[in-house]
């Protein structure tokens, strides 16, 4: 399950009260549900040329990562940001200065960032494994960064998952970019676009241009078998959907 500790969409924000920690902790407990992630909100930028924003995107970071500490929630999904016209060399230097700042903030948490790779849309950095790689590398306490793949961001980035060799060409570049045991966490979403088009658009699961192999093929993968994966497909007022494309998923074990 993945979920928000705090507004997505606006910067404002309460404490925690320590009744709604403990309230969290005892519905978790009657529940059962053990893969938890949280996402952080849409607004920030850690790769900001603003300076403003970045610093200010750095803190409401901090202020996450503090929240999923108290929640127990192990991995806090974050966007690598986007460059905003400086280029990708210069977005993934500040945003590595970035993370750092929050890493160092946060030693000795349990919980920790995820990364997640981006569609590419307009001047987004972290569609390429590659970018997550530097990252990692060049980030102060670095060892620490997670990785959460999103299927649609990935193949819109160009990483054709509908076939065989296509799948194990991703992985494979992830895995020497990366590394496959920093994969925490995925995100299952087919595309309402082509591949490599670089735009974020999700789609229900086999009914857009990725169709059902590539889901079958990961859900089957021993290599990520009981990692959370969760779904961000288009949702209705009575959660039909979700459980439509859940049902799917499930199908193809």
């Amino acid at each position: 399950m993945q979920l928000f500790t705090r507004s997505a969409r606006q910067w404002a924000s309460r404490p925690l009260a320590e009744e709604s920690v403990q309230a969290f902790q005892a519905t978790r407990a009657a529940t059962g549900i053990r893969g938890l992630l949280a996402h952080d909100s849409y607004l920030f930028n850690v790769a900001a040329l603003d300076v403003a924003l970045r610093d200010r995107s750095v803190r409401e970071l901090i202020g996450e990562l503090e929240r999923c500490e108290r929640l127990g929630i192990p991995y806090l999904v974050t966007h690598p940001g986007a460059h905003c016209g400086a280029g990708e060399d210069a977005g993934l230097a500040t945003a590595a200065r970035a993370l750092g700042e929050v890493l160092v903030a946060c030693r000795g948490f349990r919980a920790t960032l995820a990364l997640e790779n981006t569609a590419g849309q307009g001047t987004q950095i972290g569609y390429r494994f590659a970018h997550l790689g530097r990252l990692a590398a060049e980030t102060r306490d670095g060892d620490r960064l997670r990785v959460c793949l999103d299927t649609q961001h990935a193949f819109a980035a160009g990483y054709d998952l509908r076939s065989r060799a296509g799948y194990a060409r991703a992985m494979d570049e992830l895995d020497a970019e990366v590394g496959i045991r920093k994969l925490v966490a995925f995100h299952l979403n087919d595309a309402k676009r082509e591949l490599g088009v670089r735009v974020d658009r999700h789609e229900h699961i086999g009914r857009g241009t990725m169709g059902l192999d590539a889901f079958r093929r990961l859900v089957r993968d021993p290599r990520f078998r009981g990692l959370p994966m969760c779904i961000e497909t288009p949702k209705g007022d009575d959660l039909a959907e979700d459980r439509e494309n859940l049902a799917v998923l499930r199908s193809l074990l």
